[in-house]
């Protein structure tokens, strides 16, 4: 007696990219960045906050961007290195870091702060990443539970426009984007930041990474995320649970283990980061009104 025909194993891999992507455009990226013109003449640089859930590679994203650029391992800034389950945020202080090439500043700055917590008490506020992105927090300031008051040292109470950023980026680790129950909270978070800065036309952007680990296809072949179906999946989820338009999630690899740069996860990293400065620059070309808090 034979039993019914077992269905072929589904594929992941799809017939056709499901994202447009010059994988050869490594050099042009670099040049459009190391040259790039901001549509301001009061601002030497344009600033970003990068921001997101604790433990998916806020920090490490910034050193990746850095490297890139370098064409070496940079670790300008620190991560946590420990092969225990992260239970709170590395970072705790706000600081911010330029991006270099390799003899000059480029006019971009990219400012770390602590993670997300998907707990209603723990990590960052809501409060305290819209004040950020208002400029009413000083470098250095070490974050509480508690939101930073208008009576606290590190408040800065009319902040210029520099001090202010022009993008939000939202760090989210593609293992984890289909958040269970628990982690509604985290998505609360995420949403109460997005409609705050939205209401005042601030662009966000994601950076969804660690898709190697999500995917074995990927893994193996870093070339294959646009044809992958679980990374395709991910950014729909991102986009439906976040809300970012699915154009403005950029699947990466950090670097975390690697001891040499290369220029398959390098281009990744550009072109996340050309969308990310283009959209932000963009903002500052339409004006900036800030709302006071």
């Amino acid at each position: 007696m034979g039993g019914s025909p077992s269905k072929p194993a589904e594929t992941p891999e799809l017939d056709q990219p499901w994202r447009n992507f010059d994988w050869g455009e490594k050099d042009k990226l670099k040049e459009h960045l190391e040259y790039f013109q901001l549509k301001s003449q009061s601002l030497t640089h344009i600033k970003i906050l990068v921001a997101g859930q604790i433990g998916a590679g806020k920090s490490s994203f910034i050193n990746s961007v850095v490297s890139a650029f370098q064409g070496k391992i940079i670790s300008v800034a620190q991560t946590d290195a420990s092969d225990s389950a992260i239970s709170h945020s590395f970072t705790q202080t706000l600081k911010a870091y330029r991006i270099r090439r390799a003899d000059a500043d480029l006019p971009f700055e990219i400012c770390d702060i602590m993670g997300l917590e998907p707990h209603t008490l723990l990590g960052i506020q809501p409060d305290d990443v819209v004040k950020t992105i208002h400029g009413h927090v000083k470098e250095g300031y070490k974050f509480t539970e508690n939101p930073i008051g208008h009576k606290n040292e590190s408040y800065k109470e009319t902040p210029s426009l520099s001090d202010q950023a022009f993008c939000l980026v939202y760090v989210v680790d593609a293992n984890t984007i289909q958040f269970s129950s628990n982690d509604n909270i985290l998505i609360e978070k995420l949403r109460l930041i997005r409609k705050r800065i939205s209401d005042e036309g601030i662009p966000q952007v994601v950076v969804l990474t660690k898709v190697d680990e999500l995917c074995p296809l990927v893994k193996k072949d870093l070339q294959k995320v646009f044809y992958s179906k679980k990374i395709r999946e991910a950014v729909r989820m991102c986009n439906s649970k976040i809300g970012v338009p699915m154009n403005l999630i950029f699947p990466v690899k950090n670097y975390h283990e690697e001891t040499q740069t290369n220029d398959v996860a390098d281009v990744l990293i550009l072109n996340a980061f050309q969308q990310i400065v283009c959209t932000a620059n963009e903002r500052l070309s339409h004006g900036f009104s800030h709302c006071s808090d």
